[in-house]
């Protein structure tokens, strides 16, 4: 099992997704932007380093808005999406093929990897920022 953390960055009323690059698992797919959580780091420690790392942003992180374990075949990962707020920089495409904001009814216009459609579907539900 791989533990991986995520972040929920909102503006507005839209929400950040990002395209992972081509050459990737899972490439071209949509996600949250964050990654694993290395050997040491507690979960917050780990979204500020991916964050500052991919997006060249530090973020605050806050609550963890949703938990998920998915299995993909070459991987387990159980994620842990957390809200997060950009507090200095903007966000740059260090690792990622795009970055866009959406709205809660724009998520059918964008193929994410599996593991965030439960993640989706609880923003559905909820019809966004909470």
């Amino acid at each position: 099992m791989t533990e991986v953390v995520a972040a929920l960055i909102w503006q507005g009323e839209r929400f950040m997704i990002c395209q992972r690059p081509a050459h990737k698992a899972r490439g071209m797919l949509w996600e949250f932007v964050g990654g694993k959580v290395e050997p040491g780091e507690s979960k917050e420690q780990a979204l500020v380093r991916e964050c500052r790392e991919e997006l060249a942003v530090e973020v605050a992180v806050g609550d963890i808005f949703l938990e998920v374990t998915h299995t993909y075949p070459d991987i387990t990962v159980h994620l842990t999406l957390f809200h997060a707020s950009i507090v200095q920089g903007v966000p740059q495409k260090l690792e990622h093929n795009d970055i866009r904001y959406i709205t809660v009814d724009e998520i059918p216009q964008y193929e994410f990897c599996p593991a965030d459609e439960v993640i989706l579907q609880k923003l559905r539900q909820e019809g966004g920022r909470s």
